[in-house]
């Protein structure tokens, strides 16, 4: 499949949801890493380890949201202005992911337990961003495309072939409708030019000219 897409297409974000603690000086640093693909969605997870983590003297967080990566936020929530939001802020949005720094819909939540020992205006800014790069480290992070939606139909007894040979070929499918009267494949292809030519023109070779695409629609798609 064609990978010529512009960044605003296509950017890196997580698949899965984890948390991955550090201590330093004493200090427990635990930070989680959540997919969000709103800022309320964001707060709500911020809110949530709040009340989880009610007892730690800090939680601070930064966020990344869009395609384009337009909204940026962070918050020290008590620590010295700039130690720790900021920090954490760059470790995602500085971040190399394989294809640029394209890292978004994301949100890092670090809640430190203060140790009893003061790590400076220095000590601190290594300590959330290194912790928000070590959980980085550990998280496995997946594309996600915006990517033009086709529909095909196809007789019952030809749909589970056309299934795999559109999977072996590379293509992105999704649910498939069966109906009384036939399956109906959603596929997705890039959403570039010639895209769907491209693919109709592979349907008609694996179908003998049977099965045709029907343009539905556009979604963003993780690939796996």
């Amino acid at each position: 499949m064609n990978s010529n897409v512009s960044v605003a297409s296509r950017y890196t974000t997580l698949a899965d949801d984890l948390a991955h603690e550090v201590e330093i000086k004493r200090s427990r640093f635990i930070t989680y890493l959540y997919r969000v693909e709103s800022e309320a969605a964001a707060r709500t997870k911020i809110a949530g380890l709040r009340k989880t983590h009610f007892d730690a003297r800090h939680h601070c967080s930064a966020f990344v949201l869009g395609a384009d990566r337009m909204v940026q936020r962070s918050s020290d929530d008590g620590e010295p202005s700039g130690t720790a939001g900021i920090p954490m802020l760059e470790a995602l949005t500085k971040r190399d992911t394989g294809h640029g720094t394209d890292l978004s819909d994301i949100v890092a939540i670090c809640v430190r337990y203060f140790g009893g020992i003061k790590l400076g205006a220095g000590g601190l800014v290594r300590a959330y961003s290194d912790s928000v790069s070590q959980a980085l480290d550990a998280a496995t992070l997946i594309t996600r495309q915006r990517m033009l939606v086709l529909k095909v139909a196809a007789a019952h007894a030809h749909a589970p072939r056309y299934e795999n040979e559109l999977r072996t070929a590379g293509y992105q499918l999704g649910a498939t409708e069966w109906t009384a009267e036939h399956a109906l494949l959603e596929v997705a292809v890039d959403d570039v030019a010639g895209a769907h030519q491209d693919f109709s023109q592979y349907l008609a070779t694996l179908s003998a000219g049977i099965a045709t695409a029907e343009t539905w629609g556009h979604e963003w798609v993780d690939i796996r």
